[in-house]
Formats: structure tokens, C-alpha cells, sequence
């Protein structure tokens, strides 16, 4: 299992030699100028909701890749009007089996709509299972009781949650989210990229330290592998 970090929440996943995609906002980041957009190759294409800061580069990566995007309905369709035509619609709760492994479309807590102002439906988060490891994105989103139930149903080992607050889950929030989940290694996403998301790094990683889990703050452009002892 390997992360590259490209800022804010996108990311790449390499597993079982397939490269997921993660909420593309690249371009338009101010932090993230040293990553070359153009060498992103995904296979795959997962966007949590419809905020310029998690689709602003979806389209000119997608056609560019033909990588499949997954999203949700409200997303999909809204894609589909922009000329992407490789695509898979899901929905909070439902889950698709493929060669390698699955993908759940999870709740979030947060708004959604597209850059034009469309609707753009439910947000979402998505757990990726394979034989290699067990993997959650949160999307963006507030603390919510229905993370236990993630942690009642699989056994993670890495996740990726907002830690910015104000838009999303805070420090303290996200810490509890861990625990709801079941899964003491977290990537931070989701902060730094505007003033009100800024974090104090040390502040962040020791709070997590004193609860027993472990804050990965990824600097642009880094990957990091992660091995089945995790």
C-alpha cells in the first residue's frame, strides 16, 4: 500500500497494482506547485462530493487518463455533462466488487455542490478492502456516530481524515473518529490550504500521540509505503 500526497486531499493509493485517485485539486492549491499534474496517471478516479477543492482537476486528469471516475450520482451525472464517459455512479452505502478488491461509498457529514452551483448530492467517504489491507477516506465531514459502524464491520489498517476544522472535523474530533473507527494510523487531510484550515503540526501529532494513535502530516509531493504490518 502506498500514499503520494499532491496537498490538501488528494492523494493517490497504489494497491494491488492499481493507483486510486483521491478528490483531484491540484492546479488551483497554492501549496501544491511543485506537483506536476500532467504525470498523474490513475486508474481510478474516487470523489468524495461535488467542492471546487476536491473536483477542480477531475476532468482535464480523467480524460487525459481515461481513468474510471467514481462518485456519487449528483457527481457522476454533472461529470457526464462535462464529456467524461468512463464512469460508475454509487451511493451512500452501496459497494462494488472488482478483480482486486472492493469499494464502499460511505456517509459524510457536510454540504456538496458542483463549481457551477448544481446540485451535488450527498457527500461521501469510501473504504477500499483488498487482501492487500483495508484503507478509509472520510471525504470531508463532521464527527458522526455512524463511523462506529465502520468500525463494527471492518478492520482498517490506515485511514485518511479532515483535521483542518472549521469545514470539517477538527483535532479533537478526528481523534474520536479514530476511535470510532477502529484504526490508530491516520493521514491528515484537509488543512493548511487556507487560513482558517491552518494547523500547529506539533500541537496536532502529540495530541494524537497522547490518545496512543499515530498523526501522518505528508509534505506535497512525498509517497510513503505501507507494508501488511502496519
Amino acid at each position: 500500500m502506498k500514499i503520494t500526497y499532491y496537498g490538501h486531499s488528494c492523494f493517490s493509493l497504489e494497491i494491488k497494482g492499481v493507483n486510486i485517485l483521491f478528490d483531484p485539486f491540484i492546479r488551483a492549491n497554492p501549496l501544491a506547485g511543485n506537483i506536476n499534474v500532467e504525470a498523474i496517471k490513475p486508474d481510478l478516479i474516487l470523489i468524495s462530493h461535488g467542492h471546487w477543492d476536491h473536483i477542480a482537476d477531475a476532468i482535464e486528469i480523467a480524460q487525459r487518463s481515461g481513468a474510471q471516475v467514481i462518485a456519487n450520482f449528483e457527481v457522476i451525472t454533472w461529470l457526464k455533462n462535462q464529456g467524461i464517459e468512463n464512469i460508475h455512479p454509487m451511493n451512500t452505502g452501496g459497494s462494488w466488487k472488482f478483480e482486486w478488491g472492493k469499494i464502499k461509498y460511505t456517509y459524510a457529514l457536510h454540504s456538496s455542490s458542483m463549481p457551477d452551483g448544481a446540485y451535488g448530492g450527498i457527500p461521501g467517504g469510501f473504504i477500499v478492502a483488498t487482501d492487500e489491507g483495508n484503507f478509509f477516506y472520510s471525504g470531508d465531514t463532521a464527527l458522526s456516530l455512524d463511523f462506529q459502524l465502520i468500525g463494527n464491520e471492518i478492520a482498517l489498517d490506515l485511514c485518511a481524515l479532515p483535521i483542518g476544522d472549521n469545514f470539517t472535523m477538527g483535532i479533537n474530533d478526528a481523534i474520536t473518529c479514530a476511535d470510532f473507527i477502529v484504526c490508530d494510523k491516520v493521514i491528515g487531510l484537509h488543512y493548511d490550504t487556507f487560513p482558517p484550515i491552518k494547523v500547529n503540526h506539533e500541537q496536532a501529532k502529540a495530541a494524537f500521540a497522547e490518545a496512543d494513535k499515530e498523526l501522518i502530516l505528508m509534505s506535497i509531493g512525498d509517497t510513503l509505503e505501507f507494508g501488511n504490518n502496519i
